[in-house]
């Protein structure tokens, strides 16, 4: 399947969308992965849908399909995907992440760099992941996250996923950035809270950016703008 990029952006006037392809776009902050689609289904007037959700204060990599590609959008969402995800050591929020309401906040000691790579390798390999309660994770046909707006906290079954690197890009008490490589379905949110437990005294994801898709790379992608400039001019 043809993948628009920016190396291909000059073909682009020759594309049939409805015929059907997939666009390497880079998610901006605070759009949700359903806008992005929006946008881009206003542009080429077609149906549109993407592979594998972004929450909104993530960046990065999001591959969006086009016409009759959208068949095909389980093609991508079987890849391994790779990310730049910083976690803030010593805060617990209630989503795991930045968006939430801190529970729980101490003063880590600084952890020594061989100690936090000991306690990451601890998650490489195949685990049984606990999803967040933020999350589209339906239990008895309701999602988790509705449940978790009304504060009603319900017990999780844990998957299985599979992550095949975690490697340490850097490191700035309180704050570390991991570069993780892992499979479908692993839930990057659920990670950094998993490592702040592990280290004892708790971690959330400060921000986060997908950087591959499979073999598709953010530095090869489109911006929403970029997108919208060459198709209408």
């Amino acid at each position: 399947m043809q993948v628009l990029d920016k190396t291909s952006l000059d073909t682009l006037k020759l594309i049939n969308f409805q015929r059907g392809l997939a666009i390497n776009l880079n998610k901006p902050p605070g759009w949700t992965s359903f806008q992005v689609v929006k946008a881009v289904r206003r542009l080429v007037k077609t149906k549109v849908g993407h592979a594998g959700t972004l929450d909104p204060f993530a960046t990065g990599v999001l591959i969006v399909c086009t016409g009759n590609a959208t068949k095909q959008i389980n093609l991508f969402m079987d890849y391994e995907k790779e990310y730049l995800a910083t976690l803030e050591l010593g805060k617990i929020t209630d989503t795991y992440d930045c968006t939430g309401v801190v529970l729980e906040e101490k003063k880590p000691p600084e952890v020594k760099l061989d100690q936090l790579q000991n306690v990451c390798e601890k998650f490489e390999g195949e685990i049984n992941q606990v999803p967040p309660m933020y999350s589209a994770v339906k239990i008895r046909g309701t999602r988790l996250y509705k449940l978790a707006r009304k504060g009603i906290i319900v017990e999780r079954e844990p998957r299985k996923v599979r992550i095949k690197k975690i490697e340490i890009v850097s490191y700035d008490h309180p704050l570390v950035t991991l570069r993780v490589i892992c499979s479908k379905g692993t839930y990057i949110r659920s990670l950094a809270h998993d490592i702040g437990k592990e280290l004892g005294y708790g971690a959330h994801l400060k921000s986060l950016i997908r950087t591959r898709i499979g073999p598709y790379h953010i530095d090869n992608s489109l911006s929403i703008k970029e997108f919208e400039q060459a198709i209408t001019y």
